[in-house]
């Protein structure tokens, strides 16, 4: 196996459990050493440690609440510290507050925003500061931010749809500096949160081109691809892998 991350420092943010824990397996199998951050089960995030370990990499888990800017910055600099460096940032950390409109609570929607806008944002502007050429911050968007195929999701829509406008102003940024940045738009994925037997998943794969629904593992490889060397011509995009949703 071509370990095409050899040596490489990344920091993925919600690493725990579902499509952040298998971004960091499969940093940590192509060779990176991935520190992640977690928000609460000590247990998930020692697991993740120990399936990271088991390809030779470092791995470690700071806990941090997306929510809290200091937290966040914290984790970037304790990653750096710790592995001496970071060449990859993976904003996975979200969150997904779903109500109609006349009942989203100002609350909700705060909450929203700060794990599923600030915080990408906090994250890269620290983790800027310490990348040099070849640098690799890619964001775990939705699929929602091209199309929303149910009522109740337009907070959630509306953040990740600014992760869009997002990297495409930063990538004017930092592509001077030969540091890329994108976007992942994940569409239906089977996880805890969503599984792909649900009452709720049967409406999603009426919509979809191709009659599954996706893999945590279908995510990881793209990201996983955006962090190598054959992706350094990619920046400011925004890369739906949904099984033909918004086909």
């Amino acid at each position: 196996m071509t370990k095409t991350l050899t040596e490489k420092r990344a920091l993925v943010t919600g690493g725990s459990r579902g499509i952040g824990a298998a971004i960091v397996r499969r940093l940590a199998r192509d060779g990176a050493h991935v520190a992640f951050t977690y928000p609460s089960s000590r247990d998930r995030a020692a697991e993740t440690v120990k399936a990271a370990q088991a390809f030779g990499a470092r791995g470690i888990a700071i806990r941090a609440d997306s929510a809290n800017a200091d937290a966040v910055v914290g984790a970037v600099e304790r990653t750096v510290a710790d592995l001496g460096g970071m060449d990859i940032l993976v904003n996975n950390a979200g969150v997904a507050i779903l109500g109609p409109v006349t009942e989203f609570t100002i609350a909700d929607f705060d909450r929203t925003m700060a794990i599923n806008v600030r915080a990408v944002f906090v994250a890269t502007q620290a983790a800027a500061r310490h990348m040099t050429v070849g640098g690799r911050i890619t964001n775990i968007g939705s699929g929602a931010a091209e199309r929303m195929p149910f009522a109740g999701g337009g907070a959630y829509a509306m953040s990740k749809a600014a992760l869009v406008g997002l990297v495409k102003g930063l990538a004017r940024d930092l592509g001077p500096r030969g540091i890329t940045i994108n976007n992942v738009q994940p569409g239906p994925i089977d996880t805890e949160m969503n599984p792909a037997d649900s009452d709720f998943a049967k409406g999603f794969l009426r919509l979809m081109a191709l009659p599954r629904y996706g893999t945590v593992d279908d995510i990881a490889g793209m990201v996983s691809y955006l962090a190598g060397p054959e992706a350094g011509f990619i920046t400011g995009a925004s890369l739906t892998v949904d099984g033909g949703l918004a086909a």
